[in-house]
């Protein structure tokens, strides 16, 4: 059989999966989890200071302003401060103007790109983070098991819910070949290779039509390819050499679609799962396909999974990067590390009040 046979067969099956409201409902159900291990416990705040990144192109933008002001008048509490994202700044200068404010939470109204400029201002301080869920993925706000889709109970958590400290994670980004150096905080999962390429080929139009189904689409025309080879070390064990596709960064592993891409990974357990990704064939992809699906517990050699505190990649060419869905540029070298315990998010569900968790946040570079 061909392989483009083959790639006909997962576009299929995958269009199957998502267009079918029983086969998405019985996924869903099947990779129901929460990625968080520690308790929550009670802010311990009568009265808050609010103040709130949103970016106000999202659809529900205006709508979010308005549940949160009113809900933080009938508290009796400050009138919240907000402060808008643009094209130009993401919330980089409106987080250093929120923080001046002395905020108790910062709400962050927004898709995942904004999420990770809070967060990033946020870590390793005592000011909580509140998620407003509006964007395409969501992908932090469904690893920390709320509704993307419900904005007045996510509006009720952020203002009045629980909190727990999570870890986040770091990449250093460096391309021999430019000078190019930066780092930035994700929260979720970032990558080189084929998952960054999907991400920079996915139509706009499209993705903002059907959302995260998009990425399906460009997914499987990325099907064909070859394999490169890089250079992997994990902490401090020697560097291996593997022929990859993609290398994947997870601090958790919960995705769109109801989809439990990594079933170990917690975003509270000091670890990095790390990912190799080395299909040659549309057959290694199927099967890959099929494994991350049915969460199927056998090993597949074109699939690795290490866990590790840090990973250092090195790649003989320039290869396409990701964070938490967004791109990132192109890397001969990537270090990435977790921040155990470094950001304190508001969330819903049970845990223990009067006081904070045991421990502290605590930085590992």
């Amino acid at each position: 059989m061909s392989d483009w046979i083959l790639y006909l067969l997962i576009a299929v099956a995958l269009a199957f999966a998502t267009s079918s409201w029983w086969g998405v409902r019985r996924l869903k159900a099947l990779h129901m989890r929460s990625a968080v291990a520690g308790e929550a416990y009670d802010s311990g705040l009568a009265q808050q200071r609010v103040a709130v990144v949103l970016n106000p192109i999202k659809a529900r933008a205006d709508e979010a302003r308005g549940m949160i002001h009113r809900a933080c008048l009938a508290a009796g509490w400050e009138e919240p401060v907000f402060f808008e994202t643009t094209a130009e700044d993401p919330g980089f200068s409106q987080m250093q103007a929120a923080l001046a404010a002395k905020p108790d939470v910062v709400l962050v109204g927004g898709g995942d790109g904004t999420v990770r400029v809070v967060a990033e201002a946020l870590a390793n301080t005592d000011v909580a983070m509140g998620l407003i869920p509006l964007g395409t993925g969501n992908l932090l706000a469904r690893n920390v098991d709320l509704d993307v889709n419900d904005l007045h109970g996510n509006v009720q958590t952020a203002l009045f819910g629980r909190q727990r400290y999570i870890d986040t994670a770091r990449m250093a980004i460096e391309n021999s070949r430019t000078g190019h150096y930066s780092e930035h905080v994700f929260l979720v999962i970032a990558g080189i290779g084929m998952d960054a390429e999907v991400l920079a080929d996915t139509n706009a139009g499209l993705k903002k039509a059907v959302g995260w189904l998009a990425y399906t689409e460009a997914g499987v025309r990325h099907l064909p390819g070859r394999r490169k080879k890089v250079s992997i070390a994990l902490d401090d064990s020697p560097e291996q050499v593997r022929n990859i596709r993609s290398v994947l960064f997870a601090n958790c592993g919960l995705v769109p679609g109801g989809i439990d891409f990594i079933p170990q990974a917690m975003i509270d357990d000091g670890m990095l799962d790390v990912v190799v990704m080395s299909p040659r064939s549309a057959l290694g992809w199927l099967l890959m396909y099929v494994k991350i699906m049915f969460k199927h517990s056998g090993k597949l050699p074109i699939m690795t999974v290490y866990r590790s505190v840090k990973v250092v990649i090195k790649c003989p060419e320039p290869m396409p990067t990701q964070l938490d869905g967004d791109t990132a540029g192109e890397a001969t070298q990537l270090t990435v590390g977790v921040e155990p315990r470094s950001l304190l998010v508001r969330v819903r569900g049970q845990g223990h009040s009067g006081g904070p968790a045991q421990g502290s946040p605590r930085t590992v570079r």
